[in-house]
């Protein structure tokens, strides 16, 4: 019952290379899973929760006003990925995030790739994620986006794609490390078998990557991770990384700048300086003299601080301006310009609306399309033309008419499938995977990332917000 109507075609499935024959990396999972019976499968599949339950993983939802706390969904079955396959994307992913960052320095000085004409001047002049306030700043090593989630997809044919990069507050990361966590509780007799890659040591890299900013040179910066606080839909997240760096979690009150320009936080044995902080507030929250007057999640005086260079801020404030989805389909452009090669992961085909002929294209094909805002994120206010109604079609034709510049549309992807196990038994699900990219004095890849399933049978939208869940990703040594 459970594997002999487990039929993903026609896409590319991960563990089943056809419906009879295991891909290699997937071999010895898929002959364990196989030994278990659907009873034995449904017995681990609570385990995982009860777990998930006891650890205290959870995510918010909002919903008409409300937060919604919610345990992580979670599905038992790992998505194996083989370590010879993973070292040419963990290239990909470095290669990416040094031509962004580069961009994003060019685009808050010089602007040559504007004036080489390479990237068109309007995208930046019309991109609400430029910040007028960034003009003239080159952060420490020349890095804006030092955290980095780079959703993968991959297509029929099995090659992984970019689909978007998240370069202001990308989240997720404590998921992919609590994932493993419960994997290992779940499945122990696995890890014995074969060698799997670890992904525990990110809150180690992270830290390190954060003290090479530090604009003191001592032994031991002090780190705060930046929260808006619990109702955050990510403050599990916060608290998660800031437990295991041994950094400090603080909210905006617990900071203020002196008339030093320096950033302190307040304790009960007085005022301490801080050095790197590892923001978690959007942009236009972090400073209220400079940005949103009425914010009370951010610093006042925190952006003087940081432009004199006494405090760093990662991810750097105003690192969003890359982080634009008409921006993404230059991003080969890009890796040309600034590093003189092509780019080693290609992007996903991009249809820009404010260009005329793509915007035409869109029009007309909008029922085969998938139509995004460009700074929208978490699934939002995107159109999924096959699955949509005939006065959703009309009502986005409307939108994208009234501003061409906000939008842009790809083709439908075959999503790559993999098992779950429900209620019935084994049932192919989409998916797509989130690594994460740190870049400091050094750049390192986590070995993997956070998959996220669509645990709809035939849905595409595999954000957690949206009803999507997770499982553990394990790079496999062969």
């Amino acid at each position: 019952m459970k594997w002999n109507t487990y039929d993903p075609a026609p896409f590319f499935d991960e563990v089943l290379e056809d419906i009879d024959k295991p891909r290699p990396v997937a071999a010895n999972l898929l002959k364990y899973i196989k030994s278990l019976s659907n009873e034995e499968l449904q017995i681990r599949k609570e385990a995982s929760q009860l777990c998930i339950e006891g650890m205290g993983v959870s995510f918010t939802v909002y919903s008409e006003g409300n937060n919604i706390d919610r345990d992580w969904p979670f599905d038992i079955i790992p998505r194996p990925i083989s370590a010879d396959e993973w070292e040419q994307v963990d290239k990909g992913l470095k290669q990416r995030l040094k031509a962004l960052n580069l961009f994003i320095n060019d685009v808050y000085n010089d602007q040559k790739i504007i004036k080489d004409g390479v990237v068109p001047g309007h995208l930046i002049d019309g991109s609400s994620n430029y910040l007028e306030a960034c003009k003239g700043i080159t952060p420490p090593h020349g890095v804006w986006a030092n955290i980095s989630g780079t959703d993968l997809v991959r297509d029929g044919e099995g090659t992984f794609r970019v689909l978007e990069d998240n370069l202001r507050v990308p989240s997720g990361v404590s998921y992919m490390i609590e994932n493993r966590g419960v994997t290992k509780r779940t499945f122990p007799e696995l890890f014995d078998e074969q060698s799997i890659m670890p992904v525990s040591d990110y809150p180690i890299k992270l830290y390190e990557m954060l003290a090479s900013l530090s604009p003191r040179n001592v032994d031991a910066p002090l780190i705060a991770v930046l929260t808006p606080g619990i109702y955050n839909s990510a403050y599990f997240e916060h608290s998660f990384l800031a437990q295991e760096m041994g950094a400090q979690l603080v909210e905006g009150a617990d900071l203020f700048v002196d008339e030093d320009d320096c950033v302190y936080m307040h304790t009960v044995n007085g005022k301490r300086m801080v050095d790197v902080i590892y923001r978690r507030v959007d942009d236009t929250f972090l400073d209220p003299e400079v940005f949103n007057k009425d914010s009370m999640l951010g610093v006042p005086g925190i952006m003087r601080s940081w432009k004199q260079g006494k405090v760093a801020i990662a991810n750097a404030p105003g690192s969003g301006v890359a982080d634009d989805k008409a921006v993404y389909a230059y991003v080969p452009d890009m890796i040309k310009y600034y590093l003189d090669e092509e780019a080693i992961l290609p992007n996903v085909k991009t249809y820009l609306c404010h260009i005329e002929e793509d915007l035409q294209y869109t029009l007309d094909n909008i029922e085969e399309l998938v139509v995004k805002p460009v700074n929208e994120s978490g699934g939002y206010g995107i159109l999924i033309g096959p699955r949509a109604t005939k006065e959703e079609h009309e009502e986005f034709r409307k939108l994208i008419k009234a501003n061409p510049r906000n939008y842009v549309s790809q083709p439908t992807l075959s999503l790559s499938t993999a098992p779950v196990v429900t209620d019935a038994g084994i049932s192919p699900r989409h998916l797509d995977l989130r690594p994460f990219i740190l870049q400091g004095k050094d750049c390192w890849v986590t070995k993997g990332g956070l998959t996220r399933v669509a645990m709809t049978e035939g849905s595409l939208v595999v954000n957690s917000s949206q009803g999507g869940g997770s499982k553990d990703t394990w790079i496999v040594e062969t």
